[in-house]
């Protein structure tokens, strides 16, 4: 039995071993020791960029072994961009030295390319062989198609090259694959110009389409940035508790905020887009025709409804009845939120406190409490409670360190009441520099709202005393002031 056993055991590591070999076979093509050989000469070359010697070991390894390694694709991306840009009129700026850009001269990475200059014989060939790379990059490794698409836009606009190919749908297509590959592996930049394209083209004849993508493009960075925000918290804390990160660790906190902030700036770029389509004067219209047959729709409820409290359309009576489909719908903790809100502007404060309590209740995920404690803090804002909003504001940041947008909430409402907090004019511009000094913690606990919180912090010290003020006063730089009112905090004079 042992002996039969001891074969079987042989005979299934003797497969699996041939169909190892099979597949790296396979991998290297007919000839695997020469694609081996090739990959090494021609990746060494593109690291010293010499792209001469590195072409025809490349082009062996395109032709016969496809699936040997990425670096085929991202090396042969990288060299024929760079033989296409030596045929299109290259001008090497020195530093300090002034371009006057024309119809003829564009700027890509600090270079400018002169297109009256270009070799046109040959530029149409070269630009085609970098889509070739690109496709066959996207045919034999179809992963982070994001990024790779969004690559493949920025080669074609900013290179001139649908001025010698006349491909220019062929950008807003690759945007678009990009998009529905996953948007948050293309660049900030194309993101948003993707969406004004998409727009621009739907405004008017489908908005629906064009919130439904925003909100696809929201819930796709937010979870995103969710994911880094949890990394950066647990970081955060590690070195709070006194334990030092490794270097893995140090480089990978740096990685995420760096991420961070470039996710956040993708609101920015969507809202300033989106406002001019998103007035209370579209969407009432539109959610009131398409009302009755969603609402059982939970998913069209959830985002109708948010977008109507997000852009301050509670007024009009079909919100309260969006919120209450929403609540039947979906009875959640997400819809109680809204419905305590609706309650509150009622004037039933009890139960509407009731409401949010059960959403937190039922709530196990700190991240999704400090939404709904952060929801409540923006609410207790419209209704004038300023106190009641910080508290709720320090709740959420309490269950999600790194929500920077609660700091900055605390930040405008102490912004507010400078008016009403201060007694002069010194108490009152100190005011500002406690708010300056909350878009201060904002930024330092979220990266992703750095542009934000830069805004703040340079608007609001605008507003802080100047070193005339503080002399005339006969006050030192640098010593705290107590702030009193509702506020109930110091802050250094500037």
């Amino acid at each position: 039995m042992k002996l039969v056993k001891t074969v079987m055991m042989v005979v299934v590591i003797f497969l699996i071993g041939g169909n190892a070999a099979m597949h790296a076979q396979d991998k290297y093509g007919s000839q695997p020791d020469e694609c081996k050989t090739n990959l090494s000469l021609f990746h060494e070359a593109v690291k010293m960029k010499n792209y001469e010697a590195a072409y025809e070991p490349w082009k062996w390894c395109l032709e016969n072994c496809p699936q040997a390694s990425k670096i085929i694709y991202s090396d042969g991306i990288k060299m024929t961009e760079a033989f296409y840009d030596q045929n299109a009129g290259l001008i090497k700026v020195e530093k300090g030295q002034k371009v006057t850009t024309n119809d003829h001269i564009f700027k890509v990475d600090k270079q400018y390319f002169d297109v009256s200059n270009a070799n046109k014989e040959v530029l149409p060939e070269k630009a085609r062989e970098v889509i070739y790379v690109y496709e066959m990059r996207v045919k034999h490794f179809p992963d982070n198609l994001g990024k790779v698409y969004s690559d493949w836009a920025n080669f074609l606009f900013k290179r001139g090259v649908i001025e010698y190919l006349e491909i220019g749908d062929e950008i807003f297509d690759k945007l678009g694959k990009s998009f529905k590959a996953d948007p948050t592996g293309m660049s900030v930049k194309n993101l948003g110009k993707y969406f004004q394209t998409l727009t621009d083209l739907n405004k008017d004849t489908d908005p629906q389409f064009v919130f439904d993508t925003y909100d696809d493009i929201m819930e796709a960075i937010g979870t995103k940035m969710e994911g880094y925000s949890k990394d950066l918290d647990a970081f955060n804390a590690k070195e709070a508790s006194g334990k030092p990160l490794t270097s893995k660790e140090k480089s990978k906190k740096r990685a995420r905020e760096v991420n961070l902030r470039a996710l956040g700036q993708v609101e920015g770029y969507l809202d300033n887009t989106l406002s001019e389509v998103a007035t209370c004067e579209r969407l009432i219209p539109l959610y009131k025709d398409n009302f009755e047959k969603n609402k059982g729709n939970i998913s069209w409820l959830k985002r109708a409804v948010s977008r109507l409290n997000q852009k301050e359309c509670t007024d009009n009576p079909l919100y309260p009845q969006m919120v209450e489909a929403y609540v039947n719908a979906a009875p959640s903790s997400d819809a109680y939120v809204f419905y305590a809100g609706i309650l509150m502007d009622s004037g039933d404060n009890d139960k509407a406190i009731e409401y949010f309590n059960k959403a937190v209740g039922l709530e196990s995920d700190n991240y999704k409490k400090a939404k709904y404690y952060y929801r409540v803090a923006l609410i207790m804002k419209k209704q004038g409670s300023r106190s009641q909003s910080r508290k709720y504001a320090r709740l959420a940041i309490k269950e999600r360190p790194s929500m920077g947008s609660a700091y900055l909430l605390i930040s405008n409402l102490y912004a507010a009441s400078a008016n009403t907090c201060g007694t002069d004019e010194i108490s009152k511009r100190m005011v500002y520099v406690a708010a300056a000094d909350k878009a201060r913690q904002a930024k330092a606990a979220d990266p992703g709202i750095t542009s934000m919180a830069n805004k703040y912090i340079k608007s609001y010290m605008a507003s802080a005393p100047s070193k005339k003020l503080v002399f005339t006063e006969g006050l030192e730089s640098g010593t705290t002031h107590k702030i009193g009112c509702w506020i109930n905090e110091t802050a250094r004079i500037p």
